[in-house]
């Protein structure tokens, strides 16, 4: 058993690499993941049609938060995809339907996200 002195300074140890872990995911995700370029080039194109139309404050916050739900979504996407690819090797049916379902909530959370902008866009082109 790891004494108090040691879970201590592992603690610290821990705390101190949060950002840089952090920061370096970032560096994990937009070097493994393709699709999160064009997820950011439409959140550009977005924000600024947001700024074109002039929405609402409450119009922004669902357009950042619909923007964030894609980018999260992908980031857990990729994190399980790496995993799966460290745990399972090879090919395996449950491995597959894993990186299926994770690939699934991407696709879901960009449905989400394109409901919200036609809700507030199109009204704004007509």
């Amino acid at each position: 058993m790891d004494s108090k002195k040691e879970i201590k300074a592992w603690r610290e140890v821990q705390k101190k690499g949060k950002w840089a872990d952090a920061f370096r995911g970032l560096y994990v995700l937009f070097k493994t993941t393709s699709s999160i370029y064009t997820q950011i080039l439409v959140a550009v194109i977005v924000i600024i049609l947001g700024f074109y139309f002039k929405v609402s404050s409450y119009e922004w916050i669902a357009l950042i938060f619909s923007i964030g739900f894609v980018v999260v979504s992908e980031t857990f996407n990729t994190a399980i995809e790496i995993d799966i690819d460290l745990t399972s090797p090879e090919y395996h049916p449950f491995a597959r339907d894993t990186k299926d379902v994770a690939a699934a909530a991407v696709l879901l959370s960009v449905f989400t996200a394109v409901v919200v902008g036609l809700i507030i866009f199109v009204p704004k082109f007509f």
